[in-house]
């Protein structure tokens, strides 16, 4: 039996108002309001942290490095694993980050997951001059190539000479080497069919963004189908699924929390007839506008909606906590609806 695992996304940047995407309670980023609540879900026992890579992101393009923001996680948690979401290959030389990755993982105490991806959001790279490939094929290629360069370094004795496609290494060394073994986990995220091929190649994780349950039925099985063709075992991959919550008392307060926070900015996104409805309680349905990328409820409501998708196969999930830097609905979940579940 697997045991569901609780991740929580650290608000480390603010995107408030009604296009309700990942931050929509936080008004304005505040770097010391977000680490406590880091080392809140470490404390309440959420399995795993996890950061954002991004350069330009929310109000005012406000956001903390990924990489850095880990290493000060690492001293300041004592038990969750850490991660970064969608790591852009691109955003930094492979070899580099294969030292990052084994230095952090000697820090935290074997605490690192490296969730690798071959990057988008093209006008980030444009900005800082970072090099940037259109073709999503050839994207992937080079991501390969660095998780082969890692692995190389993270489990062969020094001197590691490398000879890739377009990364290679001569007497390199990577020392003190990971102290997870045989290297920290893998994850590859996504529906690309190369993308679920080099999950299934690589991976010891595999992840899928906000996604309704119909189709995260078909992404799981389009990733069986993978494996069985590279003749992977499907149950080897731990199964995760990045979602958006807002967990409230009752479905009175989620829908008083939802209007303040279309409030924080109402130009940002004209909203639909059923969301609209649902604000002014004429329906208890969750709108599908919401649902798609969203669980939303009381604490039965949204356990209910959980079990579904562990049902499906998913044992990991990355909540970002929609009422943040509120506490509430980090400590409602883990209170009242962690315990309603049950492992899979």
């Amino acid at each position: 039996m697997k045991k569901i695992q609780w991740g929580f996304c650290v608000p480390i940047f603010a995107s408030p108002g009604a296009r309700l995407f990942r931050t929509p309670n936080y008004e304005q980023f505040d770097t010391a309001t977000t680490m406590e609540l880091a080392k809140l879900a470490d404390r309440l026992g959420y399995d795993s942290l996890w950061v954002a890579d991004h350069l330009l992101l929310g109000r005012d393009y406000a956001i903390l490095e990924g990489w850095t923001t880990l290493a000060a996680l690492a001293g300041a948690t004592q038990q969750a694993r850490l991660g970064m979401i969608h790591m852009a290959h691109f955003f930094r030389y492979p070899a580099m980050t294969a030292k990052m990755i084994a230095t952090l993982d000697q820090i935290s105490g074997g605490r690192l997951i490296h969730f690798i991806d071959g990057g988008n959001r093209p006008y980030e790279y444009a900005a800082y001059g970072l090099p940037w490939l259109d073709s999503l094929e050839e994207r992937v290629s080079h991501m390969i190539d660095g998780i082969e360069l890692s692995l190389a370094l993270w489990t062969q004795t020094p001197p590691v000479d490398y000879e890739g496609r377009y990364y290679r290494l001569k007497e390199a060394a990577c020392a003190p080497q990971p102290l997870q073994k045989p290297h920290p986990p893998i994850w590859v995220g996504g529906a690309n069919p190369l993308m679920l091929e080099a999950a299934a190649r690589y991976g010891q994780g595999w992840n899928m963004t906000p996604v309704t349950l119909p189709a995260l039925r078909e992404h799981l099985q389009a990733l069986a189908e993978s494996c069985r063709r590279v003749g992977r075992p499907f149950d080897e991959l731990e199964k995760s699924l990045e979602m958006q919550i807002l967990v409230a008392p009752d479905l009175a307060s989620a829908r008083r929390q939802l209007q303040a926070m279309i409030a924080l900015d109402p130009t940002a996104a004209a909203l639909d007839p059923a969301l609209e409805a649902f604000l002014a309680g004429e329906s208890d349905l969750i709108p599908d506008s919401l649902a798609r990328n969203s669980i939303i409820g009381d604490p039965e409501m949204v356990a209910r909606q959980v079990q579904g998708y562990i049902q499906a196969g998913i044992d990991h999930f990355m909540l970002w906590f929609m009422d943040v830097p509120s506490q509430e609905g980090i400590r409602l979940f883990i209170e009242q609806v962690a315990p309603r579940l049950k492992d899979r």
